[in-house]
């Protein structure tokens, strides 16, 4: 990770201070193999919250069989532990409402309570005392996944991370430029921040295994061939762990 700074004294201020040097990995992906710098990737890791993953969590309450998200918590946790251990970025980009819903318009709430009986966001349902609202149970991370304090905790309010959030502005004053994306739904947030990604200019990697989905199969099956055919490229999270153990020397 390249933070940006400056090198400061009375007399003088150093804009470009010397980079350290790159830190370059070879991972097997499709379309094709992959060539990157460590110093620039982070992994991204998208609503894996007690309201999408956990069995008394909103979805499950609400019918949602939840074992899709789940699926994705095993190699979520290895993929951040392994992350923090090379050095690179982990963000997790969660729903986090305002509890009056102010900056939501009437579509994403209508996404989440269809026909207007309640039991969308901001409702108690199941466990959650207030579906992906700022501060809840739901909204949390799932206990079987850690959030260090070196992380990175950014709250979104639509599909996409990176509408009305600072998710761009903390990227790139880090120098990242390779983003690696987790979590769920995989064809729907996570589609939705890699698609916005891909045309803010980032590279994006979206981690077979650790993003799933508690859609029927087709679902995942076209959110994986988008990707490759048309925003970046695919890569088994198993891949990707061992790409961040790989020593440096």
């Amino acid at each position: 990770m390249m933070r940006q700074s400056w090198f400061r004294s009375a007399t003088h201020v150093d804009l470009h201070p010397p980079a350290p040097a790159p830190r370059i990995r070879t991972l097997p992906a499709q379309p094709q193999e992959l060539g990157l710098d460590l110093r620039r990737a982070a992994v991204v890791v998208i609503d894996m919250q007690n309201d999408f993953c956990h069995p008394e969590g909103w979805l499950s309450s609400i019918g949602v069989d939840v074992s899709g998200p789940r699926a994705a918590i095993e190699p979520c946790l290895a993929l951040t532990e392994s992350a923090r251990a090379a050095g690179v970025s982990v963000v997790w980009l969660n729903w986090g409402n305002r509890p009056d819903l102010a900056n939501l318009p009437a579509n994403v709430i209508h996404v989440y309570d269809p026909d207007g009986s309640g039991g969308g966001i901001g409702d108690p349902v199941g466990r959650s005392e207030a579906v992906l609202t700022a501060g809840s149970w739901g909204a949390a991370v799932v206990d079987e996944l850690t959030v260090a304090d070196e992380d990175i905790q950014v709250a979104k309010y639509r599909m996409s991370g990176f509408f009305d959030t600072e998710l761009d502005s903390v990227l790139r004053l880090r120098g990242v430029d390779t983003l690696f994306f987790a979590g769920v739904n995989a064809d729907q947030c996570v589609l939705s921040t890699l698609s916005d990604a891909a045309c803010l200019g980032y590279n994006t990697v979206l981690v077979e295994g650790a993003a799933t989905t508690s859609s029927p199969a087709f679902c995942l099956e076209a959110t994986v061939y988008n990707v490759r055919q048309c925003f970046g490229f695919t890569a088994a999270w198993q891949d990707v762990v061992a790409m961040l153990e790989e020593s440096d020397v």
